[in-house]
C-alpha cells in the first residue's frame, strides 16, 4: 500500500476520483479551492469552473441525472447559496457529494481560519423536510476515507451527501495509505433512458400530485426511511472512555485534535457522521454525570446532543478561528 504526504483538500481529490467521480463544477473559495485546482489535472473527470456557487450545485444536479459522479466544493459563503437546490436535489433523489470547507463567519468573516458555524446549515439549510447525511472527519486520513464514504452514501441513498472539513483539517499534510476502499456503482438510470419523470414537486411513482396531502406525507416517510436506512452502515464515531471521570467531552472535526490533550482527565466522544445523530451516544452518556460539548461555533451542535439525550447539556464555545483551551 502506498503511502504519500498530502494536504487535506488533496486528499479529498484523491479519493473522489477513486471513488469514481466524473464530473466537478465549483467556484474558487478560500479554504477550498485546492480541491478545483487538483482535479483540473485529472484526466478521467470533467471540470467547469462555474460563475457561481449557485450555478455548481445545480451542474453537478443535471450531470448526475445524466449518470455521472459529481461532486461540487465550497466555503460558507457558497454552501449558504446552495441551499435551496440541496433541497431540491433531496426532493428529486439524486447522488452527489458537497464539500463543505468551513471558514469563521457570518458574512465574508476570517476566511484563512477553521469554524464549525455550518453544522445547523447542513441539517435545516434548505426549506421543507429532509434527512441529510453529513460527515466531519478531523485528520487528512479520514478526510480520504470519508470521501469513499460519501461518494457510497449518496448512491445507496439517492440524495445529496456533505462533506464537512475546516481550513484547520483541510490544510494539513499529513502521511497516509492511499487505499482502494469498496466502491459503490451507479444505479439511477440517466436522464432519457426511462420514463422517469425528474420533478421537485411532490410526486408519487414520478408524477406530480400537489394537492394530495396524504402523498405528501408518504413521500417525505419515504425519504427518510431511505436516509437512515442508509446512515445506518456508517455509525462512525469515535469513544475515548475514562472510568475515572464523571464528565464526557463531546467535540468534533479541528477542534477534536486539540481535545484529544484532555483525555486524561476526561472521557471524550466525537461523532464523524454528525448528521444523523449517533444512537451510541445514549448509551454512552448515561455513563457520566456531566455533558459538554465543545465546538467552534455559539452553540449549534450541543442544541441537536441536549434535544437527543433529554437532559442538560453544557457548553464551551471556542470562537475566532484559534483554538486555545487554556
Amino acid at each position: 500500500m502506498t503511502k504519500k504526504l498530502l494536504q487535506g483538500n488533496q486528499a479529498i481529490a484523491l479519493a473522489a476520483v477513486k471513488a469514481g467521480l466524473n464530473f466537478f463544477a465549483g467556484y474558487p473559495i478560500t479554504p477550498a479551492s485546492e480541491i478545483l485546482h487538483e482535479l483540473v489535472n485529472q484526466k478521467t473527470v470533467k471540470v467547469l469552473q462555474m460563475e457561481d456557487e449557485i450555478a455548481s450545485v445545480n451542474a453537478i444536479i443535471g450531470a448526475s441525472l445524466a449518470g455521472a459522479k459529481s461532486m461540487t466544493a465550497t466555503s460558507g459563503p457558497g454552501f449558504s447559496l446552495m441551499q435551496e437546490s440541496i433541497g431540491h436535489a433531496h426532493m428529486m433523489e439524486v447522488p452527489l457529494v458537497i464539500v463543505n470547507v468551513q471558514r469563521v463567519g457570518p458574512g465574508t468573516g476570517m476566511p484563512t481560519f477553521p469554524a464549525q458555524g455550518d453544522i445547523m446549515q447542513c441539517k435545516y439549510g434548505s426549506h421543507g423536510d429532509y434527512f441529510p447525511i453529513v460527515f466531519y472527519p478531523n485528520s487528512v486520513a479520514e478526510l480520504y476515507e470519508f470521501t469513499f464514504n460519501a461518494f457510497n452514501a449518496a448512491e445507496e441513498s439517492l440524495s445529496p451527501v456533505i462533506l464537512l472539513s475546516d481550513s484547520y483539517v483541510s490544510h494539513l499534510y499529513e502521511t497516509i495509505e492511499e487505499a482502494d476502499y469498496p466502491v459503490s456503482n451507479r444505479t439511477l438510470a440517466p436522464l432519457g433512458t426511462s420514463n422517469r419523470h425528474f420533478t421537485g414537486l411532490t410526486h408519487e411513482d414520478s408524477s406530480p400530485v400537489t394537492s394530495d396531502h396524504g402523498v405528501h406525507k408518504k413521500l417525505i416517510k419515504h425519504l427518510e426511511t431511505k436516509q437512515k436506512k442508509v446512515s445506518r452502515k456508517y455509525n462512525n464515531y469515535e469513544y475515548i472512555e475514562n472510568k475515572y471521570s464523571d464528565i464526557l467531552l463531546i467535540t468534533y472535526g479541528a477542534l477534536s485534535r486539540a481535545v484529544y490533550d484532555l483525555k486524561e482527565d476526561f472521557a471524550i466522544y466525537r461523532p464523524v457522521r454528525i448528521f444523523p445523530l449517533v444512537d451510541k451516544i445514549k448509551t454512552i452518556a448515561k455513563k457520566y454525570k456531566e455533558i459538554v460539548v465543545m465546538e467552534m461555533n455559539a452553540g449549534q451542535y450541543v442544541n441537536e446532543i441536549e434535544r437527543l439525550l433529554h437532559r442538560e447539556v453544557n457548553f464551551i464555545p471556542i470562537l475566532g478561528g484559534k483554538i486555545d483551551l487554556n
